[in-house]
């Protein structure tokens, strides 16, 4: 346990960041099933669903989430898959 105000500090924050870059990775795991599973049963809304998953990759980019190569390798998997499912 750190005994100096600032490192008690970083503790804290370091701890609500962990928290809050969890819950952004459990939304973009959600967002890239979600658009996988609506491709994979050829549902009507898939268009909304993979633009939707885009936007959850592009935002945790953004914020340091995930790499930028990350990011567009997922939607390069997405955009292939769809690609492949309408020929």
């Amino acid at each position: 346990m750190p005994n100096i105000k600032s490192a008690k500090k970083r503790v804290k924050v370091s701890a609500t960041k962990t928290f809050q870059n969890r819950i952004l990775k459990g939304n973009l795991k959600a967002a890239i099933k979600a658009a996988n599973a609506a491709i994979e049963k050829d549902s009507a809304n898939k268009a909304d669903v993979v633009k939707v998953a885009y936007k959850t990759i592009d935002q945790s980019a953004a914020k340091g989430i995930i790499h930028k190569n990350t990011a567009a390798r997922k939607k390069s998997q997405i955009a292939s898959k769809l690609n492949a499912a309408k020929a």
